[in-house]
């Protein structure tokens, strides 16, 4: 019992938690705020790189603004990020606009016990830094966990080219909605990195949370292809219009077409039109969210389903 007390206190909340999400989810709200002005980016704003760690938005909002995120259910604010205007990208007529992320802070935790998960989260960081792969200073990190405030849902990305093919999970991922985007992040050392850049196509499969293994299995081939589409441990079907092997068991199936990509710090980031969207089962699908959301939310007796 006493162990069972103290546990908290003496060991970290998991910085990521897998949850089994029935999509689409709009259980956390994000609103950016500038001056005099407010917009809902709930489907408007996604990861565009870890390091240095940015976000992309439809909406210009000038120089400093916030983006908020809030408990759809209750109103609650849950966290904020502060921003500055890095960047802008045009393309096909319409621009994103790039935000460094300054600062940050959520209220999932109370005081002390959220400034004291931090330091142990910190700590934990940078003892294993060498072994760790987000290439991140435990602030940055920190300030990454609060964008998982609203669920990041995890698919599995098909590439298929001549000489190349490759099937690999991603969870930087995103409609941008008013520019009628969506956006891909990926490490630029991913090995399909160029072809991607080449062939401009590719298809995701949303991942049902039962197959949560299988997915993670496949983060090798961010390293490796594919060297057959036969050894996969599960069966494949064609995209609608590209052709791409996609997972048979997948609830749904999006082919984007990339417009535009660009380096940004140590990730590519992808523009991209979706050529088509085929929703072919219903389920719960594999998300992330921040360890101490999934913790916050147990307290309020409504948790997430853990995979």
């Amino acid at each position: 019992m006493l162990k069972d007390w103290l546990r908290p206190y003496v060991r970290p909340l998991p910085q990521w938690s897998p949850v089994a999400i029935v999509p689409p989810s709009q259980i956390v709200v994000a609103t950016l705020r500038w001056v005099g002005n407010s917009a809902d980016v709930t489907t408007d704003h996604t990861v565009a790189s870890l390091n240095p760690l940015m976000i992309a938005t439809s909406f210009d909002a000038g120089q400093l603004p916030t983006l908020e995120y809030s408990d759809s259910a209750t109103g609650k604010a849950l966290g904020i990020l502060r921003l500055v205007r890095a960047d802008s990208i045009a393309a096909e007529e319409a621009a994103i606009t790039l935000y460094h992320v300054k600062a940050g802070a959520h209220r999932c935790l109370g005081w002390p016990r959220r400034s004291w998960n931090a330091w142990l989260q910190n700590r934990s960081m940078l003892k294993n830094r060498a072994s760790g792969h987000l290439n991140m200073e435990p602030a940055a990190a920190q300030h990454l966990m609060i964008a998982y405030l609203r669920p990041r849902p995890v698919v599995l990305v098909s590439v298929d080219a001549p000489g190349h093919r490759n099937i690999f999970p991603m969870d930087l991922i995103g409609p941008l909605e008013r520019s009628g985007f969506f956006s891909l992040a990926l490490r630029s050392t991913n090995v399909s990195q160029p072809i991607m850049r080449e062939v401009r196509r590719v298809a995701l499969s949303s991942m049902p949370a039962s197959m949560k293994a299988t997915v993670y299995k496949l983060s090798e081939h961010h390293k490796q292809p594919l060297a057959n589409w036969d050894a996969l441990p599960f069966p494949l079907r064609p995209s609608r219009e590209f052709g791409i092997p996609a997972v048979a068991a997948a609830l749904r199936v999006r082919e984007l077409t990339i417009v535009h990509s660009q380096e940004i710090g140590l990730h590519t980031f992808f523009l991209c039109r979706i050529a088509s969207d085929e929703n072919w089962a219903e389920g719960d699908q594999l998300h992330h969210t921040a360890g101490f959301h999934q913790a916050y939310r147990h307290r309020q007796g409504m948790p997430f389903k853990e995979v």
